[in-house]
């Protein structure tokens, strides 16, 4: 049988809190602006200082994703992006870097797919969990169980409307690390992150020993710092999007761009605050 990469994943959170600083996490959907546009992103953003990457699992209905990933999902469906792809864009972005790849998606694809089959497909392309933002905890024991035994992180997410009490029942059953919500709302960039976003942190950093990452709103290498102040991770989706939608289809353009906002995101999460 083979086993999924959770162990890559807390490693490399590790080696990144041993050097004092935030992991950088990036989140590019599969697919966008081609399958094989997608895994030259992914490979582009590890090139230029990412730690993990989550690969979008593209949905027609997203609840979480603002209007700049909806965007690039439509793209995507309209390209005619399937699972397979999703599984190989993990399997080749992890192949060329050695590096952790989670897969981020709601739930309904993989109900549909079959939790076992997408289980043991993810792991054999050494994707290293799955981020799950609208599985509810008291109904995930099913995919948990075969999550575990393929070697695979449960990651859920926290939100600042999360009570302390609701917060222990979800890290207790997370893996991985935790995401945090830094905001009541979709995915986009912001003007700033907000306070919320350290408290929600510090709650659930009192529940837990899982590393606890933020995500939503953070787009430039200053809000990367303020965060990496308080948080384990660093999670950026909606500006490496945004970077290769304004490239226009001129891929080398596109690349170029993410790399290099990989490079300014993982310089600010270094800084020593």
């Amino acid at each position: 049988m083979t086993t999924g990469n959770i162990q890559l994943l807390s490693d490399t959170l590790a080696k990144a809190k041993a050097e004092n600083r935030a992991a950088l996490i990036a989140y590019l959907p599969a697919g966008f602006p081609t399958v094989d546009g997608g895994i030259a992103a992914i490979k582009a953003v590890f090139d230029g200082g990412a730690d993990v990457v989550e690969v979008g699992l593209p949905h027609s209905d997203p609840v979480l994703d603002g209007p700049v990933i909806q965007t690039a999902d439509d793209i995507a469906l309209r390209g005619g992006v399937k699972i397979a792809d999703v599984m190989r864009t993990v399997k080749e972005a992890h192949a060329a870097t050695g590096k952790p790849v989670l897969v981020m998606t709601y739930w309904n694809p993989i109900d549909r797919y079959g939790i076992e089959r997408f289980t043991e497909e993810l792991a054999a392309a050494g994707g290293a969990g799955c981020i799950l933002p609208d599985l509810p905890v008291q109904e995930s024991a099913v995919w948990r169980e075969h999550a575990d035994k393929h070697g695979l992180a449960t990651v859920f997410v926290v939100a600042p409307s999360s009570r302390d009490e609701r917060l222990a029942t979800i890290t207790a059953a997370g893996s991985g690390f935790v995401y945090a919500a830094s905001l009541m709302g979709v995915t986009g960039t912001r003007e700033s992150v907000g306070e919320s976003a350290a408290d929600l942190v510090r709650r659930t950093r009192a529940t837990s020993d899982l590393p606890v990452c933020v995500g939503l709103g953070v787009s430039n290498a200053t809000q990367a710092k303020e965060v990496a102040g308080f948080a384990d991770g660093v999670i950026v989706g909606s500006a490496f999007v945004q970077r290769l939608l304004d490239a226009d289809g001129d891929e080398a353009a596109g690349l170029t761009a993410v790399r290099e906002l990989a490079a300014e995101l993982a310089e600010g999460v270094r800084r020593a605050s």
